[in-house]
């Protein structure tokens, strides 16, 4: 009975929490805080799609904004090269291809990185990053290079323009936590803690660790993808040094870890507690400081 009870309130408590989410606009439509929302629901999905390998499996990456470049760079190339869509609700449906594109990508470098373990896999890691930065800057053809690509400029106004975008993030948030969810109950899960706590006897025990590995870096991957793709859609505008960001992929570990690693509910806090005193740093005290504040918890 008190499991049963147990499940009750935990259920409740998760239905309670997606209908804040969804009533937030409705009645919080300034737009300073709409953005402070969409880009803390950015950084949940971040956060999440980090904790499959580096909160379930140990393996500590420092390379997701790369893949949520990509993610933001492919939808940018597709609308304004490939089919020229215009502004509005049409380029929403293609975010999910941003992210197959941000996957396929992973299944190489993950093949290259994975290799690597512990220290050596993050370093590995934050160099990966700082080759798509460079490839961003110099295939011009394909990104703009450091003059930035840009995006169909959506025709929404006022307080209604955060809306449509704070929903799409919305919705790879939850997601990205659904997905940890689904991974955490799986014989997949299971293999990625036995991964954590003792790799070399998970395989021993026959445990495919390669594979589960790869199918984690693949999936996270996926995710920070569409989240690049929601996120370049809604600056319209952008740009390698800004999309390929190192602070990105730190903030993603960090509020992964300041909630909780390798549990579902940790980097959702983590992001809701970081995100927003970084921006109120960020915007209201000094530019500076939030990257102090961060030296300070990494």
């Amino acid at each position: 009975m008190t499991g049963r009870r147990l499940s009750l309130a935990r259920g409740g408590g998760i239905g309670a929490a997606l209908v804040a989410a969804l009533l937030f606009p409705m009645v919080f439509s300034n737009p300073s805080t709409l953005n402070i929302a969409l880009l803390t629901l950015m950084y949940v999905a971040l956060a999440s799609s980090w904790n499959l390998l580096g909160g379930f499996a140990g393996y500590i990456s420092l390379g997701v904004s790369a893949f949520f470049g990509i993610g933001a760079y492919s939808l940018g190339f597709i609308l304004e090269h490939v089919i020229k869509a215009s502004a509005g609700y049409a380029p929403f449906a293609l975010v999910p291809l941003a992210g197959l594109i941000a996957a396929v990508i992973a299944i190489p470098v993950g093949w290259v990185a994975l290799r690597t373990r512990h220290a050596v896999f993050a370093t590995v890691t934050i160099a990966i990053m700082f080759v798509f930065q460079l490839l961003a800057t110099n295939l011009t053809g394909l990104t703009g290079g450091s003059a930035g690509l840009g995006f169909p400029v959506p025709t929404w106004t006022g307080d209604f323009f955060d809306k449509p975008f704070y929903y799409a993030m919305l919705v790879i948030a939850v997601l990205a936590i659904a997905v940890c969810w689904a991974v955490r109950r799986s014989s997949l899960g299971l293999g990625l803690l036995a991964i954590r706590d003792d790799e070399d006897k998970a395989g021993a025990i026959g445990v495919p660790t390669t594979k589960y590995k790869m199918i984690a870096f693949v999936v996270s991957a996926g995710l920070a993808g569409m989240a690049g793709g929601v996120y370049g859609y809604y600056v319209t505008y952008i740009y390698p040094q800004f999309t390929v960001d190192p602070l990105i992929s730190i903030g993603a570990a960090l509020m992964a870890f300041l909630g909780g690693s390798g549990t579902l509910i940790g980097p959702v806090l983590g992001a809701l507690v970081l995100e927003p005193a970084q921006l109120e740093l960020s915007y209201n005290v000094n530019g500076q400081v939030y990257l102090m504040a961060y030296g300070g918890i990494f």
